[in-house]
């Protein structure tokens, strides 16, 4: 059935089959629920021929299919509906799905009116929205000495695309920050355990008067000699626009790719089979993939191994400056391998970093051209980390598939805004007056709001190596050393400290005193031809500690298909009693053997039960499992649920859906 208004959040259709109750339920979005957010492309058939539905439409079809953005794809047949029905059922489902909206008419604004107080909270997420936040993770990376927290954009008077509070070099002045609207200025992003730091910087527009141009290459270049001298360690630029796609090409080689997954009927699935693979190398959408690890460890190399500065130049640093920042610190990061580190990772460079979630998703549907799927790209990336070294991490695949299938559930703050100064002006109530107060935005990080435990324990992997607290007499008496940097393996080619920091300082004192522009620091030509083949072949030979740093496997078939993801919703994919899911099933159930036993040994020594292992005795029957396990259970029959006429009755709502204008709605009365 369909709502209206701002209710419609979704639509919900009843099948005349009553289906199993799902086995990892999410008490949000049911097995037959779409978000209007989720809600990709729609099409009609007519005479068994496919029609894109946009706008008005003069003709209504006899099948409606739904393809969404998790990838699932919905037939439902109209050929026995009452004409009026159908009218209305279609339009309907067109106008508040397709049709550009204003933000405050979203239901996140409606649901945030009466959002419950019952809630988890952050769930140990840092939200990095309050300056202790910042000097925390200073603190906690140890890059306190020689970077500082600034206020300097309280009440946004620097620029509404930066946050409330972030980091920059100690040598760096509020007047510096103020001149350009923070444009120019290294922003700190984390720091590596020998004192190189990683940063990002948003670049001056390219087309300027020259004038212009050479006050702001002064400025970029007394930036760099300010950055470059000590404390601080050599210095190189990268401009990501000049090294990896651009944001139009990620965008049409995800199009072409996800074609691949939207498939109506057995039929198609299997006509494609046979050049599946041609299909797939023809999108680049896994060259993409490589494309960007590879840049990462690139960056990864120079922090680790030449222990200099790295700047991640682009237009605005918020889209591929946040990929590659946020998959080097998942690489040299062993805290952003745990489900709360990775969180509060997503949360530092994306949320409050200033990702244009609302555009990138298209949330609104105004602009095509704005859209394209950086985030998930990210999640691809890591995703390729996760399934090659399973142990180093604290979440699952499936952690990446349900927060993936998040972006497009409208009850979250967390992926709908633009950046952090859109949702404070949009939240502050003085536009939208509630009954119940002020808004309150629930964040995605609060997993019980989606899932209960047991669902839970499909986000933790039980493979996940711990790592051991370092005991305190050792600590004393071992000489520090970080514990990522052991597991980078030494290159006999390296040369000696003493004449790499002659070269290298001399080589940049040069470049410093000739006044070169900023483009000048950017070239990898410098570096040997084979050196980061070097760096790369010679880590992969060595035994690799999952505490330490991590870089992925990048050659030939090493990069996958995240099929969990992709392949779950087509029943012609599975595998019977295989996949990953069937090795995580013996696992769980093994964790319920000792966790029964452990409760054995405690009640016979009247100890309390302390751990959080959850029971999940409903796999047990692992003959009902296959591949497409969370997320559906065996092969079921192709379910095209006809709409009963009699549902519509229901809805006593006598004017015609589509038009009914979106309008905010305040649920408190209803939900209190």
């Amino acid at each position: 059935m369909l709502g209206s208004g701002a209710k419609a959040a979704k639509p919900s259709f009843v099948s005349y089959i009553s289906p199993e109750e799902p086995q990892f339920k999410n008490k949000i979005v049911g097995e037959n629920d779409i978000t209007l957010q989720c809600v990709d492309q729609i099409y009609g058939v007519y005479d068994e021929k496919k029609k894109l539905l946009t706008g008005q439409l003069r003709k209504y079809p006899e099948k409606l299919i739904i393809y969404c953005k998790d990838l699932r794809v919905f037939n439902f047949c109209l050929r026995y509906t009452k004409e009026e029905e159908v009218k209305r059922i279609v339009s309907g489902i067109v106008h508040h799905s397709q049709t550009p909206k204003l933000l405050k008419r979203l239901f996140l604004f409606s649901y945030a009116s009466a959002a419950p107080n019952n809630t988890d909270g952050r769930n140990q997420t840092v939200m990095f929205d309050t300056l202790e936040d910042w000097r925390g993770e200073l603190e906690r990376t140890k890059g306190n000495a020689k970077y500082k927290a600034v206020t300097t954009n309280e009440g946004y008077r620097v620029s509404e695309k930066l946050p409330l509070y972030f980091v920059v070099p100690i040598c760096v002045s509020e007047e510096s920050i103020l001149k350009y609207e923070g444009k120019g200025i290294p922003i700190w992003c984390w720091s590596c355990h020998n004192g190189a730091a990683l940063l990002k910087m948003s670049a001056f527009p390219k087309e300027q008067d020259d004038i212009t141009s050479e006050t702001q290459k002064a400025f970029l270049d007394g930036i760099c000699k300010t950055i470059s001298k000590p404390p601080y360690e050599l210095l190189k630029m990268d401009d990501l626009s000049s090294s990896l796609p651009s944001l139009q090409d990620i965008q049409t080689a995800y199009t072409r790719f996800k074609q691949l997954f939207l498939i109506d009927n057995g039929t198609d699935f299997w006509a494609t089979d046979v050049k599946w693979f041609s299909l797939l190398e023809s999108t680049n959408w896994l060259e993409i993939i490589r494309r960007v690890l590879k840049k990462a460890i690139e960056v990864v190399e120079c922090l680790e191994r030449q222990h200099t500065n790295v700047v991640l130049i682009e237009e605005s640093a918020t889209d591929l400056c946040c990929v590659i920042s946020s998959l080097v610190q998942v690489m040299m990061d062993s805290y952003s391998r745990t489900k709360s580190g990775f969180q509060s990772l997503i949360q530092k460079e994306w949320v409050v970093g200033g990702h244009s979630f609302l555009d990138r998703c298209n949330h609104l549907h105004k602009s095509d051209k704005e859209e394209a799927p950086v985030f998930l790209l990210l999640l691809n990336c890591v995703w390729q980390l996760v399934q090659q070294y399973p142990p180093a991490f604290e979440f699952t695949e499936t952690y990446l598939t349900v927060l993936s299938d998040s972006l497009y559930v409208p009850i979250f703050s967390t992926f709908f805004f633009n950046s952090q100064h859109q949702k404070d002006t949009n939240t502050s109530g003085e536009t939208l007056k509630t009954q119940s107060g002020p808004f309150r935005f629930l964040t995605v990080w609060d997993w019980s709001v989606q899932f209960d435990p047991k669902a839970q324990a499909f986000l933790n992997n039980p493979l996940y190596a711990e790592k051991p607290k370092p005991d305190k007499s050792q600590r004393k008496t071992s000489c520090f050393r970080h514990q990522r940097q052991l597991s980078l393996p030494l290159t006999q080619t390296k040369s000696s400290t003493k004449r790499g920091f002659f070269r290298e300082e001399t080589d940049h004192l040069i470049k410093n005193i000739l006044g070169k522009r900023i483009g000048k620091f950017i070239n990898s030509s410098e570096e040997p031809p084979n050196s980061f083949r070097e760096f790369y072949d010679s880590w992969h030979s060595k035994p690799v500690d999952y505490h330490g740093l991590l870089l992925p496997h990048i050659d030939g078939p090493e990069i996958k298909v995240w099929a969990q993801r992709y392949l779950r919703w087509i029943p012609e994919a599975q595998l019977h009693g295989g996949g990953t899911i069937a090795t995580a099933a013996k696992i769980l159930d093994l964790m319920e053997e000792v966790q029964s036993l452990q409760v054995k040994m405690d009640e016979e020594h009247s100890q309390a039960i302390s751990g959080d292992i959850h029971s999940v005795s409903m796999i047990r029957n692992s003959a009902r499992l296959s591949s497409l396990f969370p997320f559906a259970l065996l092969q079921r029959q192709s379910l095209k649920p006809a709409l009963p006429t009699s549902t519509w009755k229901d809805l006593e709502v006598e004017d015609d859906l589509v038009k009914r204008d979106d309008e905010f709605v305040d649920l408190s009365g209803d939900m209190s």
